[in-house]
């Protein structure tokens, strides 16, 4: 690839992105038809256009730029990513995305002219679930799976609706029946790893192969509520004893599992959670994840049985809710392929990998054959104004993208 300094323009444009819902914490909070998402997309798609791209929005806000194909003008290869933060967020968590299909667009377009397929980049109106209970309102309504049911009756926290959030901020629901695109060929998504892998290992690039599959439970235990001091060990049906057991087991499995498989009990409760009283219940969440449904399948079924013999063994009753079944979904072979043989050409550092967490990429992949880029995050901190990547990492990233975008739309 010629001199162009992908890490300069890359960080030099997350920071200009970055003053759109820049906050008093030093982060940046961007939330769904809020007026700084708005001043973001309108800001891209000024900047598309100064490039040269055709630029449009849907119905809900998606933002596409676009180099017109010469040959094969009903096929499109898509990038980008989500424009919408987490509060309080980062630089890099979705926006790098979008920077990356932008710069990669810019660069194929000076170096080769026009692709013969077309080549789109979008900024994807949400992902993250931030402002309104929903995430993915973005890509749903790409692939025409949103449902205007589900957010009709929705508000946000400050008691604005969601039908009034997207009308003021100039948009609609899509068209009862109105046809999907037919169009989509592949979609690519560059984004920051979220986690610690590709810096512990001197990475520059990740090549996803697997979005894990997640189930989550709520998990309550009841035992028997009693005075702290009169009430002798062993005649106590102590919940938070039992829980506290349960937990370790869950534990010990998951370790014997192994990776990558993780567990995580993120949220305890305690009735009546005061000093003097043996606690009558507890109640935790359990996430589990693996990129294999049968593995996740079984080891769910492991620890329930744990969890049931446990409960028996404390005098303690147990209710197990799982609240939360989802798939693990394989990236498009062909593509990664692709991912891998231009990481390879190029120099480029690379590692086959799957992704812990869920993104855009999730829902696109049973519909259109979809892959993923990773790029480090120091010390794997992500959904903080902390985020960081190196822009020798970014470069890699942007340089593994347009690699591959090359290879799917000008041959």
């Amino acid at each position: 690839m010629s001199s162009f300094d992908f890490g300069q323009e890359t960080e030099k444009l997350l920071k200009w992105l970055g003053e759109f819902g820049k906050d008093s914490n030093g982060g940046v909070s961007r939330f769904l038809y809020k007026p700084e998402w708005t001043e973001a997309q309108k800001a891209l798609a000024q900047h598309m256009q100064q490039l040269g791209f055709v630029v449009q929005y849907d119905d809900v806000g998606n933002l596409f730029g676009r180099l017109e194909g010469t040959v094969y003008k009903d096929e499109t290869i898509l990038t980008g990513s989500h424009v919408d933060t987490v509060k309080n967020g980062g630089l890099y968590d979705g926006q790098f995305g979008i920077i990356a299909g932008i710069i990669a667009l810019e660069y194929l377009k000076k170096e080769y002219g026009q692709p013969l397929r077309n080549i789109e980049v979008v900024s994807m109106a949400e992902e993250e679930g931030s402002r309104f209970p929903y995430a993915f309102w973005g890509v749903k309504n790409i692939l025409g799976i949103a449902k205007r049911e589900e957010v009709e009756a929705m508000v946000d926290f400050e008691g604005i609706a969601f039908t009034e959030a997207m009308r003021k901020a100039g948009f609609r629901f899509r068209p009862e029946g109105s046809a999907v695109r037919k169009d989509l060929k592949a979609f690519l998504e560059v984004h920051v790893e979220q986690g610690g892998v590709l810096e512990a290992e001197k990475k520059s690039v990740g090549i996803v192969e697997h979005i894990v599959g997640q189930r989550r439970f709520t998990i309550e235990i009841t035992g028997e509520a009693n005075h702290a001091g009169t009430t002798p060990m062993g005649y106590r049906k102590d919940a938070v004893l039992a829980a506290s057991r349960i937990i370790c087991a869950i534990m010990d499995i998951a370790n014997s599992y192994g990776d990558p498989l993780v567990a995580t009990v993120g949220k305890v409760e305690l009735k009546p959670n005061v000093v003097n009283v043996v606690p009558g219940k507890a109640l935790f969440t359990l996430d589990t994840r693996h990129t294999h449904k049968d593995v996740l399948v079984k080891f769910t079924e492991d620890v329930t049985a744990r969890m049931q013999e446990i409960a028996v063994q404390a005098g303690v009753e147990i209710h197990i809710d799982m609240w939360m079944d989802a798939d693990p979904v394989p990236m498009d072979t062909g593509i990664v392929e692709v991912m891998k043989k231009q990481c390879q050409k190029n120099g480029l550092s690379y590692k086959m990998m799957h992704s812990g967490a869920g993104h855009d990429s999730q829902i696109m992949a049973p519909v259109i054959p979809t892959a993923m880029l990773f790029v480090p995050s120091h010390r794997g901190i992500s959904h903080s104004p902390l985020e960081y990547t190196d822009p020798r990492d970014l470069a890699e990233g942007v340089k593994a993208l347009v690699g591959a975008l090359y290879e799917l739309a000008y041959k």
